[in-house]
C-alpha cells in the first residue's frame, strides 16, 4: 500500500466486528507510529491500549457525547493517547520555545494519533479518534501520572463496514500560493 492510498482510503470507522486484536499487532502499530515527527525529537507521546473491564469503565466516561461510549463498549480495544507534559514546546529552562506555548504538546500527539492510525489502516483495522470524553474521570480510569495529559481516545478493532469518503473541499479553496 502506498502513502496516498493509504491516507487516501483511511476512514473513520465506529463499528467493529467482535475479533480481538492482537498486542503483537499493536505492538507493531506504535512501533511505527514511533516514527511520527515531534518537537525536538521529545517523543512525547505515550500509549495505552485498554480492553476488558477498564474499557468498559473507560467508555462511561462520554457523558459529553454518549454515541462516543457506544462505539468504545463494542470496539475490542480503545487506545488511550496521553502526552508527557511539559516537553514539546519548552526549552530545558521551562520557558516556552514559542508564542504557542503548550499547543506544540497537542500538534506532536495529534500528528502521532494519526500516523497510529494509518500504520492501523495499513494492517487491515479500523479507528476513529475520540476527542469528547470527560478527560478528568477517564484519567483516573487509565490511572494516568501527574506529568501526563489524556489527549485522544482511539477506538480500535476490525471494521464491519467501511464507509465511502465524505466530500473533500477542492484544492483551490485550500491551497494558496504567494509571491
Amino acid at each position: 500500500m502506498t502513502a496516498n492510498e493509504c491516507i487516501i482510503g483511511r476512514r473513520s470507522i465506529r463499528s467493529f466486528t467482535e475479533q480481538p486484536v492482537s498486542h503483537e499487532l499493536i505492538r507493531k502499530i506504535v512501533e511505527t507510529a514511533s516514527y511520527a515527527p515531534s518537537w525536538k525529537n521529545t517523543q512525547i507521546t505515550r500509549y495505552i491500549a485498554v480492553e476488558g473491564e477498564k474499557k468498559k469503565a473507560l467508555a462511561k466516561c462520554t457523558s459529553l457525547y454518549p454515541g462516543n461510549g457506544v462505539i468504545m463498549e463494542q470496539a475490542p480495544m480503545v487506545i488511550a493517547v496521553t502526552a508527557v507534559t511539559k516537553r514539546s514546546g519548552y526549552e530545558r529552562d521551562g520557558s516556552f520555545s514559542t508564542p504557542k506555548g503548550t499547543g506544540w504538546q497537542m500538534y506532536d500527539a495529534g500528528v502521532a494519533s494519526e500516523a497510529f492510525c494509518l500504520a492501523a489502516f495499513e494492517q487491515g483495522l479500523g479507528t476513529v479518534i475520540m476527542g469528547l470524553f470527560d478527560e478528568a474521570d477517564a484519567a483516573k480510569v487509565l490511572g494516568l501520572p501527574e506529568d501526563r495529559e489524556l489527549v485522544a481516545l482511539i477506538p480500535i478493532g476490525y471494521p464491519t463496514e467501511v464507509p465511502a469518503a465524505p466530500k473533500r473541499k477542492a484544492v483551490d479553496e485550500l491551497l494558496a500560493f504567494l509571491e
